[in-house]
């Protein structure tokens, strides 16, 4: 992993039980894309995710997401970038090039479909790595076996087509760069409590998945 990102994610994992002061904080990432699609869903999930890693996992981030574009030089200062929405994703040229070379860069990507973006999302994906393509991850694979186990993979939150849901993976030289929540929801289940009034154990399921996610990202 280059420097830099070395760096970056060292910060948040020095070590659990030490408070890092303020200004060594890091903000999660949301990312915003052309096409349509409401990349700006779930507009409490980010700040809960983080404050519950920092409760559960010792990061100390901060609660103020950042908005970054797929095409900006900002997204090299954001270690891990979430991706949402519903429907149609368009990348041009020179966005699908950026985000290929964050990726190999050292960032990460964790794209969870919220119910009508698989189709348009797996066309940008070919556009950022026309030569890998999305894997799904079995059972044993780290991602499900961080601070909190999840034996059968992710969790259910939504039923959108009562489906299984299903993670998938981008590889590069065998380090996961994307990973992909389908039937999924996770995003939902961060939320805050009063928008889809999930029950509580729903809501644990999904902020444990996603804090996860975010762990094996900084300590792969």
């Amino acid at each position: 992993m280059p420097r830099l990102f070395s760096l970056l994610l060292l910060s948040v994992f020095t070590l659990l039980a030490t408070a890092p002061p303020p200004s060594s904080e890091l903000r999660l990432g949301l990312l915003k894309y052309n096409g349509g699609g409401d990349w700006y869903s779930n507009p409490t999930a980010l700040p809960n995710l983080a404050a519950f890693c920092n409760d559960q996992l010792g990061t100390n981030f901060a609660l103020d997401y950042g908005t970054v574009e797929v095409g900006s030089a900002e997204l090299y200062n954001y270690p891990w970038v979430h991706m949402t929405g519903h429907g149609n994703v368009v990348f041009s040229a020179l966005e699908a090039e950026n985000l290929r070379n964050y990726l190999i860069g050292g960032g990460f990507l964790h794209i969870d479909d919220n119910y009508g973006m698989d189709p348009y999302v797996r066309l940008a994906l070919e556009q950022v790595f026309p030569d890998l393509a999305l894997v799904e991850l079995p059972f044993n694979h780290k991602i499900y076996h961080q601070t909190f186990e999840f034996p059968t993979g992710l969790p259910k939150i939504h039923e959108h087509d009562g489906e299984a849901p299903i993670g998938y993976g981008i590889f590069y030289e065998d380090r996961l760069v994307v990973y992909y929540s389908f039937q999924c929801d996770l995003g939902d289940g961060w939320e805050d409590e009063s928008v889809h009034k999930d029950p509580p154990e729903i809501r644990q399921a999904a902020l444990r998945m996603g804090a996860n996610v975010i762990e094996f990202a900084f300590e792969q």
